[in-house]
């Protein structure tokens, strides 16, 4: 496999943070969206028996890396723009769509993530922080769905993973603005996050993920939960329930928020709070 340009010529960093949504969204239209080395890797094995690889187990290979299936989801609702069937909901549709052979061609140069980020340690650091609760709460969400015996449990899953993708972006193309942010909330013990990312983005991360979702027609799960306006539907529930779980339990257990988290929970699954809590351990290990 080709390999993107060389680190010691990264592509530019976004140091002066854009006016507006507007703004942002256009930087983020122009940049690329490195994936995993360890995605890269698997892709390579995977490129070499590509007669023997379907969509869905190679679904399950991209379902490891949550910028590599925005990247997938991105690139295929960009070829169907201008056609009348509907986009794809999770990244096997997309592959069914796109097709093996045209995946791997189409996919043929990739950046790493840790060749974007290879002298930005603190980007680096900060990023994986965003993944690791991306998967967390992606492992909450698949729970529930499961539990709750949802015939989109797949597709539960891969929402709450994509869930933060524009604070992934941010680390990987606007590092020195992220670390600005997350700076200033350690200054300011209970600053909220939002309130942060306005004074030194001018925006807040949930607009310009509106945005790019909306541009990009990526899931429509992911937009229902990002709009904030159908929090009574189950699956959307179930995704929020789950990333607001993995947030508050990413240091531990004894987050004062917790117990309203649990409460939430079980009535979701319609559990008494004790087994809801020894479900939440278990999912968390």
């Amino acid at each position: 496999m080709n390999r993107a340009p060389d680190p010691s010529e990264p592509a530019a960093f976004i140091s002066l943070a854009p006016p507006d949504v507007a703004g942002w969204t256009a930087a983020f239209e122009r940049c690329d969206i490195p994936v995993l080395a360890t995605t890269i890797e698997a892709l390579d094995g995977l490129r070499a028996h590509e007669d023997a690889v379907d969509a869905h187990s190679l679904a399950d290979t991209l379902a490891a890396d949550p910028l590599m299936t925005l990247k997938l989801l991105r690139h295929v609702a960009a070829l169907r723009r201008d056609r009348e069937r509907s986009d794809p909901e999770t990244a096997t549709e997309a592959l069914v769509m796109l097709g093996i052979t045209p995946f791997f061609r189409d996919f043929d140069q990739l950046t790493a993530v840790e060749q974007r980020l290879a002298r930005q340690p603190v980007a680096q650091a900060g990023l994986n922080r965003v993944l690791q609760r991306a998967h967390r709460a992606a492992r909450f969400a698949l729970g529930f769905a499961v539990h709750r015996q949802d015939h989109d449990a797949a597709q539960i899953h891969e929402a709450a993973l994509l869930h933060g993708f524009a604070e992934m972006l941010l680390w990987l193309h606007a590092p020195s603005l992220a670390l600005a942010v997350l700076k200033r909330q350690h200054e300011q013990p209970g600053l909220r996050s939002r309130t942060a990312q306005r004074a030194l983005l001018h925006i807040e991360l949930g607009e310009l993920q509106q945005a790019l979702m909306n541009r990009w027609r990526l899931p429509e799960l992911l937009v229902r939960i990002s709009n904030g306006r159908e929090s009574q539907l189950a699956q959307v529930r179930n995704v929020q329930l789950a990333i607001q779980l993995a947030r508050h339990s990413e240091q531990g257990w004894d987050n004062p928020a917790l117990p309203d988290d649990v409460t939430a929970i079980a009535e979701l699954l319609n559990l008494a709070p004790a087994p809801t809590l020894h479900l939440l351990h278990s999912l968390s290990l």
